[in-house]
């Protein structure tokens, strides 16, 4: 049974504390996070991922998202890592073909539509400044092939 996936969502300002991988020709990145493993709780999987792969110490602010798809968890935790500087860890599971890297404070407009998206999906608009940031964007169409038309 697949037990689902654990991330931390930690945040400056108006940037974002992501890890970007590299598999399959892709780039992209995402919260550092991974699979529970048995005898963990979700917070316990999202702290242990932070350490990881941005070698820093979080505390948990809250849990902001829950999302369900096809019977697999995927929790996210607002964390607060104070004034740690986070450096590029690594994933355990992935140490003959490391997948990780980079680590990188983001903004918005630094991202592509699909991992904007994807910390939409993971609370983003349940932490003040960002939901501020969502509330001016407008009504303007903004889907990428929308655009080309």
């Amino acid at each position: 049974m697949n037990k689902g996936r654990a991330q931390c969502l930690v945040t400056r300002g108006n940037k974002i504390l992501m890890v970007k991988h590299k598999q399959y020709g892709l780039e992209y990145y995402c919260l550092p996070g991974g699979g529970i493993e048995d005898g963990e709780t979700p917070e316990d999987t999202a702290f242990r991922e932070l350490q990881e792969e941005c070698l820093v110490r979080g505390t948990n602010l809250r849990l902001i998202s829950t999302v369900i798809h096809d019977n697999h968890y995927n929790y996210t935790f607002h964390a607060n890592i104070g004034a740690q500087e986070p450096m590029l860890g690594e994933d355990p599971e992935c140490m003959d073909n490391p997948i990780l890297v980079g680590v990188d404070w983001r903004t918005l407009d630094k991202l592509c539509e699909r991992d904007r998206a994807y910390l939409w999906a993971a609370g983003l608009f349940y932490i003040e400044e960002f939901a501020k940031e969502l509330d001016s964007w407008g009504d303007d169409i903004s889907y990428p092939s929308k655009r080309l038309q």
